[in-house]
């Protein structure tokens, strides 16, 4: 018993709670995204599900992935999607009744029930074999240094060419305006 510490256990216990926390937000957010019956409100909780899974990277210890996870999904995709949105024309105008696919909730609620059922019984079913635990060292340093010094022109280009969408993309949601 001297192996542990109080400051140990509750290290852990804060871990699990914020691993539960994490996981209990990103699944009802995900379900609040088929749900929702406004597509606005579905796109925040989409939102809030790429930031949970952020966070739950975070606990893995896999910072670059959950900065990769706020930047890119959390940010650029989901401002893409309520621009996308925005910009969509809806007959009625009526905000209330966007989603045109929140009418198969019930289905695709039952869908990912026998789906889940299918996975929980693969999982049971293997023997997992955990080996010895090794401190993750941090990735975002090397893959800095490897993108400013190696990989300096690929990432220019990549960054022209998002540039060159954005303002394409610009243009044509003008529809021709001068």
């Amino acid at each position: 018993m001297s192996g542990f510490t109080l400051q140990g256990i509750l290290a852990n216990v804060y871990e699990t709670g914020a691993f539960w926390l994490l996981s209990l937000v990103a699944l009802g957010a995900a379900l609040a995204v088929v749900g929702l019956k406004n597509i606005v409100h579905s796109a925040f909780s989409l939102v809030l599900s790429f930031v949970a899974m952020a966070g739950l990277f975070m606990l893995l210890e896999a910072d670059f992935l959950a900065m990769v996870q706020l930047l890119v999904y959390a940010g650029a995709i989901s401002i893409l999607l309520v621009f996308a949105i925005m910009l969509t024309r809806r007959p009625e105008g009526k905000m209330q009744e966007s989603n045109p696919f929140g009418r198969y909730a019930l289905p695709a609620g039952l869908v990912a029930f026998f789906l889940f059922l299918a996975i929980a019984a693969l999982v049971l079913r293997v023997s997992w074999v955990s080996g010895p635990g090794v401190p993750a060292a941090s990735t975002v340093g090397p893959l800095a240094e490897a993108f400013l010094t190696t990989y300096v022109v690929p990432l220019e280009v990549a960054a022209i060419l998002l540039l060159v969408a954005l303002v394409g993309a610009i243009m044509l949601a003008g529809g021709g305006k001068r």
